[in-house]
């Protein structure tokens, strides 16, 4: 049985995997579900680890958004076998995702970022549908606002020791409607790392508007890695 292993992004938690957890699960994968704090990138690698640890044998891991930069980190671990980037940020070595924010080009959307308190950000809830979840159903777009998990400044600012994309093999789906990751960023990113990319309409939560295009990817990377699974 192939593993997989799902890390979220910045602002929610893990229950956003529900779907696409649901259709792997159905298709014979063991699916994991990290709920990490988001506090610190070191603390959120840790976790990882923990559940690569738990595994059977190597596993794909999965990271949307800010969950990018946790598998670039945490995955050379021996237990990660490949890497899927989900309209995720993929750092270089020295990089943090504060690096890779500082300077978007014009024209470019403004992700509505509230100013840090007491070391946190949060995004404005009466923006958040529009820019994180556009086509996400509105009562869950509306929950989700209102259900946001505090993302740590020490986390947006840490930077990546050693990048995972250089070791392992990687895929990535661009979300051409993203207004948090612009699409061309998030091309540049996967061009990079040499991913195998796929490219979807789709907000930044395109894994819950459209699991079905975030798992095509998943199985293709899992099929990679473990031919006979697959």
């Amino acid at each position: 049985m192939s593993n997989i292993v799902l890390v979220h992004g910045a602002w929610v938690d893990g229950s956003g995997w529900q779907s696409v957890y649901r259709l792997l699960r159905g298709q014979g994968y063991n699916v994991s579900v990290v709920q990490h704090s988001t506090a610190t990138l070191a603390d959120d690698v840790r976790a990882v680890r923990q559940v690569l640890a738990a595994q059977d044998g190597p596993a794909v891991l999965v990271g949307h958004s800010y969950g990018g930069a946790v598998i670039t980190e945490a995955g050379t671990d021996p237990g990660a076998a490949a890497l899927v980037y989900i309209t995720a940020f993929a750092p270089d070595a020295g990089e943090s995702v504060a690096t890779l924010i500082a300077d978007p080009p014009p024209g470019a959307p403004v992700p509505p970022i509230l100013p840090p308190q007491d070391g946190f950000l949060m995004l404005d809830r009466e923006k958040f549908a529009a820019s994180f979840a556009a086509d996400v159903d509105p009562e869950l777009a509306a929950f989700m606002a209102d259900a946001q998990l505090p993302w740590g400044v020490a986390a947006v600012q840490a930077p990546i020791t050693q990048p995972a994309w250089k070791s392992k093999p990687s895929w990535y789906l661009v979300a051409r409607d993203d207004r948090m990751i612009p699409a061309p960023a998030q091309r540049a990113m996967a061009g990079r790392a040499g991913a195998t990319t796929t490219e979807s309409a789709g907000s930044h939560c395109v894994f819950i508007s459209q699991p079905e295009a975030a798992v095509r990817v998943i199985a293709a990377a899992a099929g990679a890695v473990h031919p006979a699974v697959a």
